[in-house]
């Protein structure tokens, strides 16, 4: 064997791992988690390592949302552009004004992770988000709004201000159901 081959056995063998080490921490066995290949992601500068999910749903993963490897490049995006804020407190108001804000209330956070996407140009208030897109449940992501509040389910996770024990703002749940008080009209991009 060859140094080149050495190295690309190597490569290939770290590449397997890392993926098959992500298994335990989704709930997946090995061979469906490495469904898709290695991911392309480049990683923040942190300890984590992403590889790509299984198909259909987003992983979980430390509070950031991985994108499921079958997901549209629209859909990566509004994932990417929510993970940026997924720190981010609550705010009143937060998001309406400026896309980047120093905290984000329910609308402004699902309107600046639609706008990551392309979704929108312009943050919307929750009302108004109850008649954006086309109606129904989408595919890939379904805009839950009234009068009041709006949160988003997007690749199977809740995108949402409301609904988690260490304090609100823009997070990531497994968990799907409302934390506030409906109904919603349910919303979609279309074709998503």
């Amino acid at each position: 064997m060859t140094l080149a081959q050495r190295a690309t056995c190597v490569v290939a063998l770290c590449s397997a791992l890392a993926v098959l080490s992500t298994a335990p921490i989704a709930g997946l066995p090995a061979a469906q988690a490495a469904v898709g290949g290695v991911s392309t992601y480049s990683p923040p500068a942190s300890t984590e390592t992403e590889a790509p999910t299984a198909a259909g749903k987003a992983m979980l993963v430390n509070g950031r949302a991985i994108a499921p490897v079958d997901a549209p490049p629209a859909v990566k995006k509004v994932i990417a552009a929510a993970n940026k804020i997924r720190t981010k407190p609550y705010i009143y108001g937060g998001g309406h004004a400026r896309w980047w804000d120093s905290g984000y209330d329910c609308s402004g956070a699902v309107s600046f992770a639609l706008r990551g996407g392309k979704f929108l140009t312009s943050p919307m208030p929750s009302g108004p988000m109850a008649s954006w897109g086309t109606p129904g449940a989408g595919r890939w992501i379904t805009v839950y709004a009234n009068g009041g509040h709006a949160y988003a389910i997007i690749a199977g996770l809740r995108w949402d201000t409301a609904g988690n024990t260490n304090g609100t703002g823009p997070r990531w749940h497994e968990d799907l159901d409302a934390a506030a008080s409906g109904p919603f009209v349910a919303r979609h991009p279309t074709g998503y």
